[in-house]
């Protein structure tokens, strides 16, 4: 079995090393220490490589770059800590408009998102629902030709900084839940929309979005009506899937070892002479060389149009939760100096390690958290019967 990736992708690995060494400069990664983990000079640089078009799959008029290419992608991006959570929506969304939306669409949105400049958000889940997205309550109601669309949106993260939300509606209440809901792509500029912040624990904003009497034209309608559960699985394929994998620990690990090869303890041994340590450090190697096969079971399966919504939650689950765990190892390894944040002196890895252990919980929701990842596996690849 060869786990290597092809030439071609390894040679785009070097171009992307060689333009991520000259952008993501020391003002790129302070900048999203705001809170919002994004730059649009870095974004616009990539959409100008044809990065954004390169990662939508050829079928769908994507440009040029294949999965196993887009997963290097992602997992040097990741290694550079690049501020990137609008790429992945971007992506998403312009795949998801690709396969499911309208003439309209497809020449209005996405053409605009592929060149950097526009981003988008999404719009699932509801203070009462969280991650039941299906039990949403945001109502669409049709007055001719257009929708009026009043509700509340929770962690509609990037919601402050882009053009459009894909939102997720009810459009009918006399039906089971998962059949009565209908998409739409709001742009963010329509009168009667409100986005007020929500800081995570994890330093990042996210945001709440509010949605008084919004007037909406049929023509920004995503997929059918009342047909909302079909576009949700194909959101959620992509936005679990897309480029091939998460590598949440890579630069955490990298970082923890370089720092455990020269801080030295008070009896003046170093942090690396620790077998505790080591032993640690070499469990995460471990975990991070599975969300790699991970990511290339992904990337492959893209790359030849096998379907990999299940195999895209696997990744996102152990991805997210081997993140967990590592920035808690790391965390007690540091000790009491491992607390100290970014910006206060004497802060070990510039506080990057504090800031990694208050993020990581955040991975292990957004994206649907590992509760309802376990679920989609348990029920898409083991078989199991649904909850009830």
């Amino acid at each position: 079995m060869d786990f290597s990736y092809p030439p071609r992708a390894e040679d785009f690995r070097t171009e992307v090393r060689q333009f991520l060494a000259e952008h993501v400069t020391p003002a790129v990664l302070e900048e999203q220490h705001s809170g919002t983990v994004h730059s649009w000079e870095l974004h616009q640089k990539m959409a100008a490589k044809g990065w954004l078009n390169g990662a939508v799959p050829e079928e769908l008029g994507g440009g040029g770059r294949d999965a196993l290419e887009m997963s290097v992608l992602i997992e040097e991006l990741q290694l550079f800590r690049a501020p990137i959570d609008a790429m992945g929506v971007v992506i998403a969304l312009a795949s998801i408009i690709l396969e499911l939306g309208n003439d309209f669409l497809k020449d209005e949105v996405v053409p605009k998102l592929l060149r950097g400049e526009s981003l988008g958000s999404f719009g699932y889940s509801e203070p009462e629902s969280g991650s039941d997205v299906a039990a949403a309550q945001t109502k669409a109601v049709r007055d001719g030709d257009e929708w009026v669309i009043n509700g509340t949106k929770m962690w509609t993260t990037m919601a402050h900084e882009a053009d459009y939300v894909i939102l997720l509606t009810r459009t009918n209440a006399d039906v089971p839940k998962h059949k009565g809901l209908t998409f739409f792509i709001v742009p963010f500029d329509t009168p009667g929309i409100e986005i007020q912040p929500v800081w995570t624990m994890g330093y990042e904003r996210s945001n709440a979005t509010f949605y008084d009497d919004v007037r909406l034209d049929d023509k920004w309608r995503l997929g059918d009506v009342d047909g909302g559960w079909a576009v949700m699985k194909t959101a959620l394929k992509f936005e679990r899937g897309i480029a091939g994998g998460q590598f949440f620990s890579a630069p955490l690990i990298e970082d923890t070892i370089a720092h455990a090869r020269r801080h030295r303890r008070p009896d003046g041994s170093l942090l690396i002479d620790d077998p505790v340590v080591r032993e640690r450090l070499v469990r995460a190697m471990i975990d991070l060389e599975v969300c790699r096969v991970f990511a290339q079971r992904v990337a492959y399966g893209a790359a030849v149009g096998a379907p990999f919504g299940v195999e895209g939650s696997m990744t996102k689950l152990f991805a997210s939760e081997t993140f967990k765990k590592h920035s808690n190892w790391f965390i007690d390894i540091l000790g009491v100096e491992g607390l100290l944040r970014h910006g206060e002196p004497d802060a070990p890895m510039g506080g990057f390690i504090e800031e990694s252990f208050r993020h990581a919980p955040v991975t292990t929701i957004y994206g649907g958290t590992s509760e309802i990842n376990r679920n989609m596996v348990a029920e898409g690849h083991l078989g199991l019967p649904r909850a009830r």
